[in-house]
């Protein structure tokens, strides 16, 4: 059983930027393709960013050249820095491991608002 645990969302103001923290448990990390998911209320949850074992990197057209997912296998955890937020980011941000099997996160809560 692979444990995932999100962290460091929060408010923000639009223009603002924050980084989310995902720590994943298993000596296998560096073979999980590690994802970021969100769901705004009263819409599906969407992917995000996703990052493969091997470093590929995919993102959702809506968060092109603002996000970036990053990986430090040495420390189990996966990386979003998310910059120039609007107040449609605003969402719960779920972390995901694949690895034979989804892992979920319990979710993290960003809010971007003045």
């Amino acid at each position: 059983q692979v444990q995932v645990v999100e962290s460091g969302g929060g408010l923000v103001q639009p223009g603002g930027s924050l980084r989310l923290s995902c720590a994943a448990s298993g000596r296998l990390f560096s073979l999980y393709a590690m994802n970021w998911y969100r769901q705004a209320p009263g819409k599906q949850r969407e992917l995000v960013a996703g990052i493969r074992s091997g470093g590929s990197r995919n993102y959702a057209d809506s968060v092109k050249g603002r996000f970036t997912i990053s990986r430090d296998n040495a420390k189990n955890t996966v990386y979003l820095h998310m910059n120039s937020l609007k107040p449609e980011d605003t969402a719960v941000y779920y972390c995901n491991a694949y690895y034979n099997e989804q892992y979920w996160g319990q979710g993290t809560q960003v809010t971007v608002s003045s």
